[in-house]
C-alpha cells in the first residue's frame, strides 16, 4: 500500500492543469474521498487537519465565554455526525463558527452571564438547518445551478479566500509595528510549506503543513515566542466542561429559554446557510465533484444542522465548515474522508487530554499565519479556476458587472444591517448581490 501510495504522490503535479481538471477531475486527487491511507500516514494526515483548525476552533469559545474543551469535543462529534449524514462522501471538518459570536455574546450578557438564551438559540439554528434540508429534499436541487452559475460561484469562492487574507497577514505579523521575530517565523513557516509541497518526494510531499508548523514552532521557541505555562498548569485528563439542560454529576446546567435574546440569534442561520453552499462549492471544485448534488445539499445541511444542535446541547458554539481544512485538501490533494474523520477523533481525544491540547495551543499565531497565507490563497485561486474552466468571457459586460460588484462588496467591508442583531456582510452579502444581478441582468448581453 505504501509503495503504491508514494508512486501516486510522485505522479501528481502541485498545480493542476485547468483542462485536465475539467475533463478528469477525480484523477487529480492523490487519495480520493473514499480511499483510506495506511495507518501511520492516516495519523499524520489527520493531525495536519487538527493543526489547521485548532486555533480558530478554540478562539470562538474564548471570545464568547463558552468552554474550550466542549468546543473541541463538539467539533469532533459534529464532524463525525456530518460524515454519517453525508454517507462518507464529503471530506469536511466542522469547527466553531465565527458568524454567531456577536449574537451569542449579546444573548449571554442580556441574561447576566447565563448561557440559556444562547444555547437554546443555537439549538434552534440547528433545527432551521434541518427544516431547510427537508425543503431542499422535496423541491429538488436544480434551482442551485440557476441561482449559482459559474459567474456567481467563481467570484464567491474568491471572496471566501481573499476575505480571510487579512487574518493571515495580521497573524503573520506583517502589519505596522509588527514583531520582526514573528515576521521571520511566519516567513520561514511559509517557505518551508511551499518548498516541501513543490520539491519533496513521497509521503513528505503531502504533509507540508505539519512539517512547516514543526519548523516554525522550533524557531519560535528559539526566539522566545512560546509560553509553556498553560502546559504546566493543565491536567493530564479531565472530562470536557459540558453545560447541559439537565443535572448530571458536577456539570453546569442551563434552562431552555425562548425570549427575544434567543430569537435574535435565529436570522444568522440564513447567512451561514449561504456560506455553507459557498464552502461546499469550493470544496467540490477542489475535489472535482459536485457535493451539492451528491450526496446533496439536503444531506450536507442536515449534517451541519444536527452537528450545531448537538454542540449547543452540550454547551458549545455553532459548527461550520472550515476554510482552513479545505485549503489543506487543496494543497495536499488528499480528499479522503477517512482523514477528516480521523481528525475528528483526535479532536475528541484532545478535549479530554488537556496537556496535549494545551501544548497545541502554545503554537504562536505567527506560525499559523505563515501557513494560512498558502491555505487561503489556494481557496481564492480555485475561484479563478472556476472562471477559467467555464470559459467566462469578461469581454461581455454582464459578466464584468456581476464579478466586479461581488468582489468589491465582498472584500470592501460592505455591511447591510437587518434588524438589531443581524447583519449581512462578506461572502453572504456578496453572494446575494451576485444572485440578484444574475437574475435581473438581461441574458442577451452575456
Amino acid at each position: 500500500m505504501k509503495k503504491i501510495f508514494e508512486e501516486k504522490v510522485e505522479e501528481m503535479p502541485l498545480i493542476l492543469d485547468e483542462n485536465e481538471f475539467h475533463e478528469e477531475p477525480a484523477s487529480q486527487m492523490i487519495l480520493d474521498v473514499n480511499e483510506r491511507p495506511g495507518n501511520l500516514q492516516w495519523l499524520f494526515l489527520s493531525f495536519q487537519h487538527v493543526f489547521a483548525m485548532f486555533g480558530a476552533t478554540i478562539l470562538v469559545p474564548t471570545l464568547t465565554g463558552l468552554p474550550v474543551s466542549v468546543a473541541l469535543f463538539a467539533s469532533g462529534i459534529g464532524t463525525l455526525i456530518y460524515t454519517a449524514c453525508t454517507k462518507g462522501k464529503v471530506p469536511v471538518y466542522l469547527g466553531s463558527s465565527f458568524a454567531y459570536i456577536t449574537a451569542v455574546q449579546i444573548a449571554i450578557e442580556a441574561l447576566g452571564g447565563n448561557p440559556s438564551a444562547a444555547q437554546t438559540g443555537l439549538m434552534l439554528v440547528g433545527l432551521i438547518y434541518v427544516i431547510v434540508a427537508i425543503i431542499v429534499k422535496f423541491i429538488g436541487k436544480d434551482w442551485i445551478d440557476k441561482l449559482l452559475p459559474p459567474i456567481v460561484i467563481g467570484p464567491m469562492i474568491a471572496v471566501i479566500g481573499l476575505g480571510l487574507a487579512g487574518n493571515a497577514v495580521k497573524n503573520a505579523g506583517f502589519v505596522e509595528g509588527g514583531d520582526p521575530k514573528a515576521m521571520i517565523v511566519a516567513l520561514v513557516t511559509f517557505m518551508v510549506a511551499a518548498l516541501i509541497s513543490t520539491k519533496a518526494k513521497g509521503f513528505f510531499k503531502i504533509i507540508p503543513f505539519l512539517i512547516a508548523i514543526l519548523v516554525g514552532y522550533i524557531l519560535s521557541v528559539c526566539f522566545g515566542l512560546v509560553d509553556f505555562t498553560p502546559v504546566m498548569e493543565a491536567k493530564w485528563f479531565a472530562w470536557p466542561e459540558f453545560i447541559l439542560p439537565f443535572h448530571l454529576g458536577n456539570f453546569k446546567t442551563y434552562e431552555l429559554y425562548f425570549g427575544p435574546e434567543t430569537l435574535a440569534i435565529l436570522p444568522v442561520a440564513f447567512v451561514t446557510i449561504a456560506e455553507h453552499i459557498g464552502d461546499h462549492t469550493v470544496l467540490g471544485k477542489i475535489c472535482g465533484k459536485n457535493f451539492l448534488k451528491d450526496p446533496g445539499l439536503d444531506r450536507t445541511l442536515m449534517g451541519d444542522g444536527i452537528a450545531t444542535a448537538v454542540s449547543a446541547f452540550l454547551g458549545g458554539p455553532a459548527n461550520t465548515t472550515y476554510g482552513e481544512n479545505t485549503g489543506v485538501i487543496g494543497m495536499t490533494k488528499i480528499s479522503s474522508v477517512y482523514v477528516t474523520a480521523g481528525a475528528a477523533c483526535i479532536a475528541i481525544i484532545l478535549s479530554m487530554v488537556q496537556k496535549i491540547s494545551a501544548f497545541i495551543s502554545t503554537i504562536p499565531v505567527c506560525v499559523l499565519g505563515g501557513m494560512s497565507i498558502l491555505l487561503y490563497g489556494v481557496i481564492a485561486s480555485n475561484g479563478l479556476r472556476v472562471l477559467v474552466d467555464n470559459k467566462i468571457d469578461f469581454g461581455k459586460q454582464r459578466n464584468l458587472v456581476i464579478a466586479s460588484a461581488m468582489l468589491v462588496i465582498g472584500l470592501g467591508g460592505a455591511i447591510l444591517p437587518i434588524g438589531s442583531f443581524m447583519t449581512l456582510s462578506g461572502t453572504a452579502l456578496s453572494a446575494l448581490v451576485g444572485i440578484i444581478l444574475n437574475l435581473i441582468l438581461p441574458k442577451s448581453e452575456a
